[in-house]
């Protein structure tokens, strides 16, 4: 349309100029005239067509995953280099963030609440026991859904800490197992110049599970990582009193969260205006589960994980003694309940547990982690 138009203007002005009597200079000045139309004419078409480009590039790539760069990604990733200076990206999608804890509640279990003795019993049939646990860095798979009703009757404070230790220990160290299978298999897809149909899959569905939006791959692999052992512990224990709290017992809840949804345990303290209750979980499994999503993506601990993203890009062990410093927010008590946390973690020597391992069940798994 447009060099039709153009075209009829260009013959009109021809005409009009063929009909005047000129010397042959205006001849020239013709041929002068009509260079420079058609020279603006090339400019334009040649300055919209990377604009053109650009959009059908973006109407037809759009569902890409992701703008692969990611051997660059995962060698900086394994050097400890930052990506995007570990910046985590702004949002929270909440819709499927806890669909992988509620998976526990439609399944059926067979859980059985063992008594105090008979768990005792146990631990010591397998040989498993903290002494051990700290010299050998080795913990039994020994993994239980309920704690004891009689851990709150034990008296004797060191066998109470201890028992409770014993049972959570395996819990958190599978969780933390989960996670860090996941962060290998993201540096792997990293390291990829295409992703597979199921990777891509598999990538969608850790953008939900983290609440990612936007697909931001930064922000993922700050949000996909571990709690360190020791804290996870020292938080359970403050909670839940070393396993001995109602909410403890009848809810297996190992770390306080609150709900405002029907399914729950009113706190007897609670006034009667208020609406929140303490998370109920089907086994204990899901309050580790649920606990650490919570960490990993809540923004109150934004900070948490970037100081956490800063000592992997050092290549450090997590310590945390210096994580606990930004879970302020945790707890209406702030920095004091910080301060609780630290004393917890250093009176029981529970950084001892940062660097033990689960016992692999199978050779594929202990390959694997």
């Amino acid at each position: 349309m447009i060099l039709n138009k153009i075209n009829k203007t260009i013959s009109k002005n021809i005409l009009k100029i063929s009909k005047i009597k000129t010397k042959p200079i205006n001849r020239e000045l013709h041929s002068f005239y009509v260079t420079i139309i058609f020279g603006f004419l090339l400019i334009g078409i040649f300055s919209v067509l990377p604009i053109i480009k650009n959009y059908t590039s973006k109407m037809i790539f759009n569902a890409k995953l992701i703008d692969n760069t990611s051997k660059i990604d995962f060698e900086k990733t394994l050097s400890g280099k930052e990506i995007e200076k570990n910046k985590e990206g702004d949002g929270l999608a909440l819709r499927n963030l806890f669909d992988d804890v509620f998976e526990f509640e439609s399944t059926p279990s067979d859980a059985v609440r063992l008594n105090a003795v008979l768990i005792e019993q146990l631990f010591k049939d397998t040989g498993y026991n903290l002494k051990k646990v700290r010299k050998s860095k080795i913990v039994k798979p020994v993994s239980l859904s309920l704690l004891p009703a009689e851990i709150k009757n034990i008296r004797n404070t060191k066998k109470k800490k201890e028992l409770f230790i014993q049972i959570v220990l395996p819990l958190i160290l599978e969780e933390n197992n989960l996670i860090k299978l996941d962060r290998k298999k993201l540096f792997v897809i990293l390291n990829k110049n295409n992703n597979s149909k199921r990777e891509i899959k598999w990538l969608n569905n850790k953008f939900k599970q983290y609440g990612v939006v936007k697909k931001d791959l930064s922000t993922l692999k700050i949000r996909m990582d571990i709690v360190p052992v020791s804290l996870a512990i020292a938080q359970a224990a403050k909670e839940t009193g070393w396993g001995t709290s109602r909410f403890a017992i009848e809810g297996n809840a190992l770390f306080g969260q609150w709900t405002w949804s029907e399914e729950g345990i009113k706190p007897s303290a609670a006034s009667n205006d208020s609406s929140h209750k303490v998370m109920r979980f089907k086994i204990l499994k899901a309050s580790v589960r649920a606990y650490q999503r919570n960490l990993n993506t809540h923004p109150s601990y934004r900070e948490f994980r970037r100081i956490r993203a800063e000592q992997r890009d050092r290549e450090e062990k997590l310590n945390s003694l210096e994580l606990v410093k930004f879970l302020d927010k945790y707890a209406a008590t702030g920095k004091e309940y910080t301060e609780v946390i630290k004393k917890i973690i250093e009176q029981n020597s529970l950084t001892d547990f940062d660097d033990a391992y689960l016992l692999p069940k199978s050779k594929k798994i202990k390959n694997l982690i």
